[in-house]
């Protein structure tokens, strides 16, 4: 075991602003406060994500080990998919993974950062907290979970129950979660990162709409576009004009399709810019959303909003965790129409408390090396804030998709 190793889980890669924020969030924390360490991000799709996260951290490499375990077994039971990956983890026997899990095999510590993706929605991904589990039983390396939506709960094998056995430190961002579980509330990941976000992109006042295709109840796509043009037209006349934001690239645009008539593609916002140049935010706006981290970073900002469920059981169960925040948002999570709110929530005011919290948590599981104090020394406070506001170099046309 090298303890100068620290290994990231993640659901990195597609891409998905979301995953990608909280990435890049706990990359740009590591970059301070472990420079020197060598960070592996073990994701779906490591290749888009070496590009996506480039310079983020210094000594950053990027594999999908853990992943491939689990999509490799993923029609299994349970049970059968935890006895393989286990076995696999202990006893090596093929060159497609051995590499791979020696590197698993010398992290000081394997880290699942946050996301909603260990949940009975995709069941499988269980075998990510198995493999690390696996992992720490034979090296001692230290286990962590931040940030975790666990909604809808999944019934882990029984071998390996209660789901987070074994790990010194594992919070979730939602009471549901908490309560599934038996585990701590904490916060989303997001928060780690969410202050240098704000701000970065100089966003213009108007009304800002992201809806999402996948993942959605018959008949919650069409309802959320229906809501969505409503609010567009309204504010078309008053004079307001409405953007159009991609969280996801192609499964966001199906919806923008349907109200291109209405906002012109110069006010089209492809991930690609968002990603370069940062979620246009500021507390002149208003949102018509189903994407969880835009109703969690617009409303931080200040921004009003309303947010809209596609799927009972997990995208409510988000927007709720931001609504208990004080976002102040309208929550569409049936066919009951809400009206946008005139004021915004306290998440704005309560913001800097919120996030020395989850920079608490960080410097937690990240203690500070010999000879600093706190949980980050004045100096690379400093440098931490200028790491997180930087904005990324430009590489991509805007307007491109």
């Amino acid at each position: 075991m090298n303890s100068r190793i620290i290994y990231l889980v993640g659901s990195s890669g597609h891409p998905n602003f979301g995953d990608e924020f909280i990435a890049a969030a706990w990359l740009k924390y590591l970059a301070v406060a472990r420079p020197d360490a060598d960070v592996w991000l073990d994701c779906p799709q490591p290749g888009m994500a070496q590009v996506l996260f480039e310079g983020m951290h210094p000594r950053l490499r990027v594999t999908n080990t853990l992943w491939r375990l689990v999509h490799d077994n993923a029609e299994h039971p349970a049970e059968v998919a935890a006895k393989n990956i286990r076995e696999r983890i202990a006893g090596f026997g093929t060159p497609a993974y051995d590499l791979g899990i020696l590197k698993l095999r010398e992290a000081g510590s394997l880290h699942l950062i946050g996301g909603g993706y260990v949940n009975d929605t995709w069941p499988h991904h269980a075998g990510l907290v198995v493999g690390m589990r696996a992992v720490s039983e034979l090296t001692g390396a230290k286990l962590y979970a931040t940030g975790q939506g666990l909604m809808p709960a999944l019934a882990p094998a029984p071998a390996e129950t209660p789901l987070f056995r074994g790990f010194e430190h594992a919070h979730v961002r939602d009471q549901a979660s908490a309560d599934a579980h038996g585990l701590e509330l904490g916060l989303d990941d997001a928060f780690l990162g969410i202050t240098g976000e704000i701000g970065r992109n100089d966003a213009p006042a108007g009304l800002y709409v992201c809806i999402q295709s996948d993942m959605a109840d018959p008949g919650r796509f069409q309802a959320a576009v229906e809501l969505a043009r409503t609010e567009v037209e309204a504010a078309r006349r008053r004079g307001i004009k409405a953007y159009y934001v991609e969280a996801i690239p192609g499964v966001d645009h199906a919806a923008y399709e349907r109200m291109a008539d209405l906002i012109p593609e110069t006010r089209f916002i492809p991930f690609s810019q968002v990603w370069t140049r940062g979620l246009p935010l500021s507390a002149q706006q208003t949102w018509v959303t189903s994407r969880f981290h835009i109703h969690l970073l617009a409303a931080a900002a200040g921004a009003r909003g309303i947010a809209v469920g596609v799927k009972k059981g997990y995208y409510d169960i988000k927007h709720e965790s931001v609504a208990a925040l004080g976002s102040g948002w309208s929550l569409a999570l049936d066919s009951v129409i809400p009206e946008m709110p005139q004021q915004p929530g306290s998440l704005r005011d309560d913001l800097p408390a919120l996030t020395a919290r989850k920079r608490a948590e960080a410097g937690t599981i990240y203690p500070p090396l010999h000879g600093q104090t706190g949980s980050l020394t004045a100096g690379a406070a400093k440098l931490f804030s200028k790491a997180v506001a930087a904005p990324l170099k430009n590489k991509i046309r805007a307007g491109a998709r």
